[in-house]
């Protein structure tokens, strides 16, 4: 566990293990305490690095929107993993952590050895429709920073998106309900601005030119990130679509063994780096 300063920005990492390096990035809400169960599965092949995003977990929280602008979270990654030594790096991302690790492959090809996205998504074609999500992202901003982060966190657990969560051990969703209120309220309010479905730019007409393994996870209660991943299936080239059954949009940890055993055999498929 250790602090890195990329610019003026300080970026928290839990590492373990050794071998090929594997970047875990985590969703919003969230931070690199949720991938501890799948960390311990991996750690004993690959050189497994997790970091809080800005906004979340230890990481800095900047008030200037700009700093979590996608492109420029992109770039601290990468300016932080040359640091580590861990480039090209295989690209673990859930749900928003997805989106950015999405968005690294299509920006950035020389820093990914093989992708995994669980529960992501390439952003909103229609411009409108971008909008409009754009909109609501913004007032859910202003409400997180206006009512606080507990009230903002009792709302959340509730959305429909996370009902398959009660699945987990009431000690799995303490720990869940405790990371998520451990953020910083203009930290998320923040991420919402500059990360958001809505700012996102849309990646879909850059998915035919993903030349790196890549496989796509998502949880079968989840339908319309079942729909959007089969889609994803269709236009990049080398793909893997797994659904598990029974789970929904948090994967990793509804069902983390069968996750853990997807993960694993999609990297050890794949034909180690030579020094």
């Amino acid at each position: 566990m250790s602090i890195y300063t990329i610019g003026d920005m300080s970026y928290y990492v839990e590492e373990a293990g050794s071998g090929e390096p594997v970047m875990l990035l985590h969703g919003f809400t969230g931070s690199s305490a949720n991938w501890h169960p799948v960390m311990e599965r991996l750690a004993g092949s690959f050189r497994v690095l997790a970091i809080d995003l800005i906004g979340h977990g230890r990481s800095d929280a900047p008030t200037e929107i700009e700093q979590y602008a996608m492109p420029n979270i992109a770039n601290d990654l990468g300016l932080l993993l040359r640091q580590l030594n861990a480039i090209p790096a295989h690209w673990l991302g859930y749900s928003m952590g997805g989106r950015l690790a999405l968005y690294i492959a299509v920006n950035h090809p020389q820093w990914v050895r093989s992708l995994i996205l669980e529960s992501a998504s390439p952003g909103l074609c229609d411009v409108a429709e971008r909008i409009a999500r754009r909109q609501q992202d913004e007032a859910l901003a202003d409400r997180i920073e206006s009512e606080g982060i507990e009230s903002f966190v009792n709302q959340w657990e509730k959305i429909p998106l996370f009902a398959s969560q009660e699945q987990l051990t009431a000690e799995a969703r303490i720990a869940l309900r405790a990371g998520r209120l451990a953020n910083s309220a203009h930290g998320l309010a923040n991420s919402l601005r500059g990360m958001g479905t809505g700012i996102q730019p849309s990646l879909w007409a850059q998915l035919d030119a993903i030349d790196k393994p890549t496989l796509l996870v998502a949880g079968e209660m989840d339908d319309k990130f079942v729909a959007l991943n089969q889609q994803m299936a269709e236009v990049i080239p080398d793909a893997t679509l797994r659904i598990a059954n029974g789970t929904g949009h948090t994967v990793h940890l509804e069902h983390t063994d069968e996750y853990g055993e997807w993960v694993l055999a999609f990297l050890n498929d794949i034909p180690k780096e030579q020094p």
